[in-house]
């Protein structure tokens, strides 16, 4: 059965499926080709009579990920210009507007798309939240830094999205006054980006970071990738430059000299640039409610389908301690704590704890803990709060463990389109506490556990057993100081 909802740039014709109504492939801002290649995002032009919102929309460019990863994080893949488009999950019948949560995908900022079925929104509709779910350029096109293009082009994008949802979610039963972004890696990434951004403030009131942090680097350094890839391409490292070589060999070219590249054992890729504009160099501390953590071994992901935790020697681990310039004295905190790990599990936590669990517990540490801070939002009396989660429930595939983004699929209450990561017996009564926290804290502000103060209070999820811990593996967080 069909239904329809309005927008302001025209009405969109959605499905119902049980209580559930979907809308999907919206364009929230023109595509990003032609005249508007290389460009911030330009508004949608009003369209006449009602246009389906049946089917997913386009994907950005970009090439699948390398194997093994390509069978773990399988994309989608969807040819179309009008990529800048989001999807709407919400109950079909609303009495009260529902609060809001925006998913912001992850994939370094090469990869990934809101066409994901791990990403369908149905469960979190089920509960009362309207999901809304975007695409967002990525690699060159959307985080190429160029001389004559603005940056942050995919940062842009998002905010375009979320300046969407303000103006139109109503629409939908959502409440524009309780939007909570929620993105996972690359995803989370930008939105510690988002929550510094004035172009951004007052587009949504609290965030979720899942496996990544905040993270910047400056225009020179993000503009090394471009200077790479005109070298191979023989064209000037302008917008006007790679505008004039064909798409498909432009990301031959990118995924040539990025796809093998990973967030633990690094290598040339995208990322957020400070600009002073978009992001400011001197960002203000975030002043709305936070929800934030990662996976206990983020790492395997990695390391493990790769080999590389099995080719990882003594040698290869001194090494990798001189280039990343890691003190002795924490080497020996974590062999020491590991008397059997291998050379490649040492090197895989110590790169976990140094890349996301440290750099996430200094921006939970920064953020006022005092019961008289203001409270950010319209109208809030409370003071804005901090809540810390890691993920512990260990996938059998692979010997994966808990590895980065094998939450997502308990997050979303959709194991089946998660069983490639965390295979075919993941223990739902997991997922079903891990979702409900999620959808508690977009609905009003608190997951379930204690607020994050100097005793550092941390959410295990795992299975049989979910509980809070302090401060736990404080000693080795303290090493990196």
């Amino acid at each position: 059965m069909d239904i329809i909802a309005a927008t302001r740039h025209g009405k969109v014709r959605g499905r119902i499926d049980g209580s559930i109504a979907s809308y999907l492939g919206i364009p929230y801002a023109a595509a990003p080709f032609g005249v508007h290649r290389f460009r911030a995002p330009a508004p949608v032009e009003p369209w006449e009579g009602i246009r389906d919102a049946l089917e997913f929309g386009p994907t950005a460019p970009q090439r699948p990920y390398r194997p093994p990863l390509d069978r773990l994080i399988p994309d989608v893949d969807i040819p179309g210009e009008e990529c800048l488009n989001l999807n709407v999950w919400a109950p079909r019948t609303v009495g009260e507007p529902l609060p809001v949560l925006v998913w912001i995908h992850g994939g370094s900022l090469r990869n990934g798309s809101a066409a994901m079925p791990l990403y369908d929104g149905r469960a979190f509709a089920r509960d009362g939240v309207v999901l809304v779910s975007i695409n967002y350029r990525l690699g060159v096109e959307g985080f190429g830094v160029f001389p004559d293009a603005p940056d942050n082009r995919g940062l842009l994008d998002q905010i375009a999205a979320l300046t969407w949802v303000r103006d139109n979610i109503a629409g939908f039963g959502g409440d524009p006054g309780r939007v909570t972004v929620c993105g996972e890696s690359a995803g989370a990434i930008s939105i510690a980006a988002l929550l510094t951004s004035p172009r951004a403030a007052g587009l949504f009131h609290r965030a979720i970071l899942q496996s990544g942090p905040p993270h910047t680097v400056t225009r020179d350094k993000g503009a090394r990738t471009v200077r790479a890839m005109a070298k191979a391409l023989r064209v000037p490292a302008t917008a006007e430059g790679f505008a004039g070589v064909d798409r498909e060999r432009l990301l031959d070219v990118q995924d040539e000299l990025v796809g093998r590249a990973d967030p633990v054992s690094g290598g040339p890729g995208f990322h957020i640039v400070v600009d002073d504009d978009v992001v400011p160099a001197d960002p203000p501390p975030p002043s709305v409610d936070l929800l934030l953590g990662c996976n206990r071994e983020e790492y395997r992901l990695w390391f493990v389908p790769s080999g590389a935790v099995e080719r990882v020697s003594r040698l290869t681990l001194r090494l990798a301690l001189l280039k990343f310039r890691i003190p002795g004295r924490v080497a020996r905190l974590y062999r020491a704590g590991r008397p059997d790990a291998r050379p490649g599990v040492i090197l895989g936590e110590m790169a976990t704890d140094l890349l996301l669990r440290g750099p996430l517990n200094r921006l939970a540490d920064s953020r006022p803990s005092d019961p008289g801070t203001a409270d950010s939002r319209p109208g809030g009396s409370r003071p804005a709060r901090t809540f810390f989660y890691e993920f512990a429930w260990r996938s059998p595939v692979l010997e994966l463990g808990a590895c980065h983004a094998l939450e997502i699929g308990f997050v979303f209450d959709n194991l089946r389109h998660g069983e490639a990561l965390s295979g075919p017996d993941a223990p739902q009564p997991l997922a079903d506490v891990m979702h409900r926290a999620w959808v508690d804290f977009a609905t009003s502000g608190d997951p379930g556990w204690t607020a994050w103060d100097t005793r550092r209070p941390v959410r295990v999820f795992d299975h049989p057993g979910t509980s809070t811990v302090l401060a736990p593996r404080q000693e080795e967080l303290r090493a990196w100081l």
